[in-house]
């Protein structure tokens, strides 16, 4: 069984995917991992090199590879990424959406924690800051998304679950999803 988890910036995708991937003994993938290595070995921050992945197809296509490699070569994994479920078709297809002031509220204080005491990206110096960067990297993702895959990655219909995580707790999601995972796999 693989479980793919999309959803918009700051709705819990990674937390929601560690914690279902722990609860079913599951191994645990993140594009947005990924990402962050691509963008380390840069020496840039993540809206940095979604603006340098917008006109070089290079940086999405080593992420597709690798989770396409993931789909075919593994099995029993939990992957947050914004296209997964396009990449793993087989996959249990989740989404999670929260409000756009509780994502830049729960970004900007996970990066003040990560952040204590070394450099903050200018991106998530003041909680406006992150909400405004928030906003440009669902637009770049939207734009590259749409013009190399003629894909919107925050429509919902092609997912088999869509949780609204704003007033949820990580537990109560991950609940939701596991419940619905059985479900499926009793109907397999």
């Amino acid at each position: 069984m693989i479980i793919t988890i999309s959803g918009v910036p700051g709705s819990g995708k990674s937390t929601v995917a560690k914690l279902v991937a722990r609860k079913l003994g599951f191994r645990h993938y993140s594009a947005g991992d990924f990402m962050r290595e691509i963008a380390a070995k840069r020496h840039m921050s993540l809206l940095e090199v979604s603006k340098i992945a917008e006109k070089d197809r290079s940086i999405d296509k080593e992420l597709d590879e690798r989770t396409m490699k993931l789909g075919k070569n593994e099995d029993d994994f939990v992957m947050d990424s914004r296209l997964a479920y396009h990449f793993i078709p087989n996959s249990f297809k989740v989404f999670l959406k929260v409000d756009g002031k509780e994502a830049a509220r729960r970004i900007f204080s996970d990066m003040q924690k990560k952040l204590k005491g070394r450099k903050v990206e200018k991106e998530s110096k003041t909680l406006a800051a992150t909400l405004a960067a928030i906003k440009k990297r669902r637009k770049s993702e939207e734009l590259r998304y749409r013009k190399y895959y003629n894909l919107n990655p925050y429509g919902t219909k092609q997912y088999d679950l869509v949780i609204d995580t704003t007033r949820a707790t990580p537990e109560k999601v991950v609940e939701k999803v596991v419940t619905a995972v059985k479900k499926f796999c009793r109907a397999c």
